[in-house]
């Protein structure tokens, strides 16, 4: 017969059973720990707890285990009596209704990439992540804040609402997913097949929705740090072999591992940033993208502060803030910020479409006609020198001359300042946003393959390609602007990029042709390679890597309202104000800027001289449109340098790439920039703001420095990109 005390133990055994079935919704346990001003750290300590298991009870990811379940109901039910649920006769709101997703045919088995991999994305999640707390912002009360044009299907198909990555994590021992919104998850998988396995079934193999319906959705995205490695079986760093070859030997354990589990990995085998997959089911894709922190996998060139990197120290959460902004507002992130703006054109040109075959009424796929579909022939004059075409062309050290080579390129020129300009005491530099980008807004570009003119054809602007053509008679001094004749000895050549009038036939794009008949004189076009085909390709492309600038910079307080002295205070601070933000920010000009570089890739050794290499296969391999891109950005830049003259009666001394050096008689851009009586800036000159195509102070030197370093070097040289403070006696002496 049982004794008293072991009744009294099978009783209270009852009494904390019904406690731990008797717990509030997630919701109200949230809303009973805010009431009492208690932090999650509080409870977890008085539960000996972690903060992010405590996190996750507050949102029903995970319920809390005997003995802390009864403590944690014992706690609720206190709260419950001091702070009850406040009446509400507020009907519930209705679900939100499920977007279906739109047919696009069987997805392929993830191809082998020559760049870096495909789509990112996170781990699973059960509950909507929560939104991140918006930067508070220094705007003009009443002003409007501006913000970039968000996409509502994604929010509303649950299939997407977790995403769009996680940063695994551990701590303590305690491997952790931190994903957008602040959610944390337990992983309980303890080799890299399982974790493969753990993000596709406990949460949504596909979470961000694809950028346009004939597109495809985003797969997820893990991003490793250093502290989960030796759980994984994974070194803390690559070998020097393992570096060149850029993965892990094929022999190596976790590879292994992979294969026995019947996943796969691309071609491209298991490195920073590596694609596991399992065989498609239907047309349900099962791949997941591995990043690798500490094998370098984010370059701090391009995703962190090169200088001062903050990546290898910054707290899980706020890197799946900073990352998950990213996938957000730009794309998941694939690689380097080149190839993952790359992806983005690809991602909104998708080059297929799913067509219904009249006769049958099956689906079969069709080249969409605004899209770079194909592969087609090279120009000799768009390639770079190291390209199979040029094989046997030339000597092997021989430097191709303009009339040989398309030498479209931004302005790398400088100049002596003349004795007038040597009176004001400081030198000025304007920087235009993201200039690249802004250049490729609206810009004309081929789609098809070159059709090669001959016989001295007539220049159509209409066409873009290359033309070989004479642009030597170009004379600035008998140009007028505005009814004034410019000083044409103190402005450089639109046609070169060391700003050097040319000095006979020479290959150029279409817009650099199309300034010189804008200016007014006549072109003869000797030969030229066209594309009929034409579209404005990158418009989708530049407008939603405006639309992420503007709202990163919006977050730190810089909209689009600001003006003058006000615009340039509080861009002075941004940084100050959310170092996530600026981080965000960087790697969005990054993104730009590297994707157009991409677009004619140049051999990185992998190669013998003259032997195709990986890049060369890719549909986005086109060197017709980087030069049309660098050209367009050039004769703009050259546009806004004219009417300033002209306006203002001011001429550059130096410009590097989108940089524009004045001398001044102020340490500010408003000493320098032109403005109507009325106090607005001239029309046509450059403008103080934050959207892509307008300036922002990059510094200000004395022109007594300028001169100290022209005298310790014994010439001119580019001092453009030298001048990046605000602060005018920084770097003296230097």
């Amino acid at each position: 017969m049982a004794t008293e005390d072991q009744l009294f133990s099978a009783v209270d055994a009852l009494l904390e059973q019904v406690a731990q079935d008797d717990l509030p919704a997630p919701a109200e346990r949230k809303r009973l720990r805010e009431a009492a001003g208690l932090s999650q750290a509080q409870i977890a300590k008085a539960l000996d707890a972690r903060r992010e298991a405590v996190g996750n009870w507050e949102t029903g990811k995970t319920e809390p285990r005997p003995p802390k379940r009864a403590a944690y109901a014992r706690l609720l039910e206190g709260l419950a009596a001091r702070f009850p649920a406040p009446a509400s006769d507020a009907p519930a709101a209705p679900p939100a209704p499920t977007v279906p997703e739109a047919f696009t045919g069987p997805a392929p088995v993830p191809a082998p990439a020559a760049e870096a991999p495909a789509a990112p994305a996170p781990a699973a999640a059960a509950r909507p992540a929560t939104a991140a707390k918006p930067a508070t912002s220094s705007r003009r009360p009443g002003a409007k804040k501006a913000v970039a044009k968000k996409t509502t299907a994604a929010a509303a198909d649950p299939r997407f609402e977790n995403g769009p990555l996680a940063v695994i994590d551990c701590e303590d021992g305690q491997v952790s997913a931190y994903c957008v919104g602040g959610l944390v998850l337990d992983v309980p998988a303890k080799t890299i097949p399982a974790l493969v396995d753990w993000t596709l079934g406990r949460g949504p193999s596909r979470v961000r929705a694809r950028l346009h319906r004939n597109g495809r959705d985003a797969d997820p995205i893990l991003v490793l740090t250093a502290s989960v490695l030796e759980r994984y079986g994974l070194p803390a760093a690559l070998s020097e072999e393992e570096r060149r070859a850029g993965r892990l030997a094929a022999g190596h354990k976790v590879v292994k591992q992979i294969t026995k589990a019947g996943l796969q990995l691309t071609q491209r085998g298991f490195g920073p940033w590596a694609r596991v997959y399992r065989a498609p089911e239907g047309s349900q894709r099962r791949c997941v993208q591995l990043c690798i922190l500490p094998w370098n996998a984010l370059d701090a060139r391009e995703w962190d502060k090169k200088d001062d990197p903050q990546l290898p120290t910054m707290h899980p959460a706020d890197l799946a803030r900073y990352l998950g902004l990213y996938a957000a507002r730009v794309t998941t992130p694939r690689g380097s910020t080149a190839t993952t703006g790359l992806e983005l054109m690809t991602a909104l040109r998708p080059p297929t479409r799913a067509e219904k075959e009249p006769d049958t009424g099956e689906f079969k796929r069709a080249f969409n006609d605004d899209a770079l579909t194909q592969l087609y022939p090279v120009v000799e004059c768009e390639v770079p020198d190291e390209h199979p075409v040029l094989k046997g062309k030339f000597a092997r050290h021989h430097l191709r001359t303009p009339a040989e080579m398309l030498m479209e390129e931004p302005y790398d020129w400088c100049r002596p300042l003349t004795d007038e300009e040597c009176a004001n005491p400081y030198l000025v530099v304007v920087d235009l946003n993201m200039s690249f980008a802004a250049a490729a807004n609206g810009l004309t570009v081929g789609l098809n393959g070159p059709t090669h003119l001959t016989g001295n054809p007539a220049f159509d602007p209409a066409l873009p390609g290359s033309w070989l053509v004479d642009l030597s008679h170009v004379d600035l001094s008998r140009v007028q602007v505005g009814g004034r004749t410019l000083d044409a000895d103190r402005l450089p050549s639109p046609f070169t990029p060391k700003g050097e009038r040319p000095e006979g036939p020479a290959w150029y794009a279409t817009p650099t042709v199309t300034y010189a008949v804008e200016l007014g004189f006549d072109v003869a076009p000797i030969e030229a390679y066209v594309r009929t085909q034409t579209g404005r390709y990158l418009d989708p492309w530049y407008k939603r890597l405006r639309d992420a600038y503007v709202a990163t910079m919006a977050d730190m307080g810089v909209t689009t309202d600001l003006q003058g002295q006000e615009f340039l205070e509080t861009m002075a601070r941004r940084k100050q104000v959310d170092p996530t933000m600026a981080l965000l920010e960087t790697a969005i000009k990054a993104t730009a800027k590297g994707a157009i570089g991409k677009l004619r890739q140049r051999s990185r050794g992998q190669v013998p001289y003259y032997e195709p290499y990986p890049a060369l296969n890719r549909e986005t391999w086109r060197p017709d449109i980087r030069p049309a891109v660098l050209a367009a950005q050039r004769v703009g830049l050259h546009r806004k340098l004219m009417k300033t003259a002209a306006a203002a009666d001011r001429y550059p001394v130096a410009i590097g790439t989108d940089a524009i050096v004045y001398p001044s008689p102020g340490p500010s851009p408003l000493d320098v920039l032109p403005y109507t009586p009325e106090g607005k800036p001239v029309p046509g000159t450059f403008r103080l703001g934050v959207s892509p195509g307008m300036v922002k102070h990059q510094g200000t030197q004395t022109v007594l420095w300028a001169e100290q370093q022209f005298e310790e070097r014994g010439e001119v040289f580019n001092i453009a990109n030298l001048i990046k403070t605000a602060d005018p006696t920084a770097g003296e002496g230097e």
